[in-house]
């Protein structure tokens, strides 16, 4: 999401992981709840004890945190839908979704039932302060119940904002949906919404930069950025699949690509092929069968001076799982593919015959012509 994550546990059959970035604010939680909240409602308590408040808050706002995402999770399962984990990062958590729900109806049971867990959550902890108080429990304890209490009910109010892809933007884009029964559309509403919001959140800490000071300002647009962040990128993976619907590889790949020999110099391909072809990227081929390819980023390895003396099997890559994908493979796992690998081009293999060749060039070029033809005139 932001950067490495670490899995920590396996919950409900879903994978928990951490963003490194959770880690940050989880110091900083602890840091202000036992720095400002705590003494201000326990003030007879000793540093100690309210470190110790602070970092037994601090695991209870990371399991509340996750009991909301397993929440989307176990929903989202329950309607078929794949998910690949659970992470928490630098602003709360997420479930993340391989596909998005086939109909808005489950889009909406999806998005609504976190925020319903974090109502649950907070009806839970205000009951055992009054439990605790009963029963005569340490102030810390009661604080602290306290506070889950109160954090639970702020997780649900602010996850309803309509800002997509917030709980709440995602319920506001399941009834634009219901009523245009148009995905894209309605995702791209969303987000339009949700920029709105975020412009508004980013507005409004500028202005508290100038009143209440850097630390009151700082949050709200960090906040806000990260919405338009998020929203442009959620946005955009909507459009991309649905232009990916019912593609697969064969729809996007160069099916005649130029080839060349093992037995050619490094400086015959740059000059007669690279060059005078205008391509970067060649199978090697000899007796019609496929040995591996060249690029230019393997030639650049070797010398200028060498490229008279070098062939090309002296440098070719050679076949394997890593830079082979079949005709018929998903489009869309092409693009999870190249995102999560950096490998950008690929020899297309059928049966150990090459078919043809796909790079992310091809597939930047489908999305353009793409857009191009759904705009508008």
């Amino acid at each position: 999401m932001w950067g490495r994550s670490i899995t920590v546990m396996r919950l409900g059959g879903f994978d928990i992981k951490v963003d490194a970035s959770w880690l940050v604010i989880a110091a900083l939680i602890i840091w202000s709840l036992g720095t400002d909240y705590f003494p201000s409602v326990l003030p007879d308590a000793t540093a100690p004890a309210l470190l110790m408040a602070a970092a037994i808050a601090m695991l209870g706002l990371f399991a509340s945190l996750i009991l909301h995402e397993l929440a989307h999770s176990v929903m989202a399962r329950g309607h078929g839908l794949k998910i690949s984990g659970i992470t928490l990062f630098l602003f709360g958590g997420v479930a993340e979704l391989e596909t998005e729900p086939a109909d808005p109806v489950t889009e909406l049971r999806v998005a609504v039932v976190g925020p319903m867990a974090s109502l649950l959550l907070a009806g839970v902890f205000w009951s055992s302060v009054v439990v605790a108080r009963v029963l005569g429990l340490s102030a810390i304890v009661v604080a602290v119940l306290g506070y889950l209490s109160a954090i639970n009910l702020t997780l649900a109010i602010f996850n309803m904002i309509p800002a997509y892809p917030l709980d709440g933007g995602r319920v506001y884009r399941a009834l634009v949906w219901m009523r245009r029964g148009d995905l894209v559309g309605a995702t791209r509403h969303a987000a339009k919404v949700s920029a709105v919001f975020a412009w508004g959140l980013i507005a409004l800490g500028v202005t508290a930069l100038f009143g209440a000071g850097a630390g009151a300002g700082l949050w709200p647009i960090l906040v806000g950025l990260f919405l338009l962040a998020l929203g442009r990128s959620a946005y955009q993976r909507v459009e991309v699949q649905s232009m990916f619907e019912g593609r697969v590889v064969a729809d996007l790949m160069t099916p005649t690509p130029i080839v060349v020999l093992p037995g050619q110099s490094l400086a015959e391909v740059i000059n007669r092929v690279f060059l005078a072809k205008g391509v970067s990227f060649a199978p090697v081929m000899e007796d019609h069968e496929i040995i591996g390819y060249v690029d230019l980023n393997i030639i650049r390895r070797i010398d200028r001076e060498h490229w008279s003396t070098t062939t090309v099997e002296d440098v070719v890559e050679a076949v394997s799982d890593e830079n082979t994908v079949p005709p018929d493979l998903r489009a869309q796992s092409l693009v999870d593919r190249i995102g999560q690998t950096g490998r950008r081009k690929y020899l297309v293999m059928d049966e150990g015959r090459l078919v043809g060749i796909v790079t992310l060039s091809d597939v930047t070029a489908y999305l353009d012509i793409s857009r191009q033809i759904a705009a508008p005139a």
